[in-house]
């Protein structure tokens, strides 16, 4: 391939995953914490943890050495419940990408390998599926447990190997020489 090919090819990806991307968070918007937790503050002080409970947040108590200060024996953490519901939002939409990219991913890998027969096109389709798998598996990565991440990279190796295999014993898009 040749310097300006490659460089095509880089566009490609971009573009590809941009789309992707962007797709993806147009149908699954992320969740905002506003929407949560935008009127959990108040001007008043709250220093006990019947008035934190009260508020939805959650009372901890000073460890370590204690302000000077304030007879206070701990801080009430204001938006702890909006703050869990948050990350409810957000692990379920993690959720929803994950299960949307990682087939879309695959889908334009496979475009790129046996679609387009220019070869800068299709690396760049290749690497634009490439992304969108990164993207899937990385917005559901932190809620996983590391047997279902062993798991789910076992997966994906045992795929692409098989699909590289596959496309160097039948290569489409290569012409025979005559």
């Amino acid at each position: 391939m040749k310097f300006k090919e490659g460089l095509l090819g880089v566009a490609i990806m971009i573009l590809v995953i941009f789309v992707t991307f962007y797709g993806i968070n147009t149908v699954f918007p992320r969740p905002d914490y506003d929407d949560y937790c935008g009127d959990f503050k108040t001007q008043q002080v709250i220093d006990t943890q019947e008035g934190c409970e009260a508020i939805g947040g959650m009372w901890s108590d000073f460890e370590g050495p204690k302000p000077v200060d304030r007879e206070y024996t701990g801080y009430c953490e204001r938006d702890y419940t909006c703050s869990q519901e948050l990350d409810e939002a957000l692990k379920s939409r993690s959720q929803k990408v994950f299960f949307v990219a990682l087939p879309l991913g695959i889908i334009i890998i496979l475009l790129g390998m046996f679609v387009f027969g220019i070869e800068a096109v299709g690396a760049g389709i290749i690497g634009g599926g490439i992304g969108t798998l990164i993207y899937g598996s990385g917005a559901f990565w932190p809620y996983t447990e590391n047997w279902a991440r062993f798991v789910i990279s076992l997966v994906g190796l045992v795929i692409l190997v098989g699909l590289v295999y596959y496309f160097n014993k039948h290569p489409f898009g290569k012409r025979k020489k005559k």
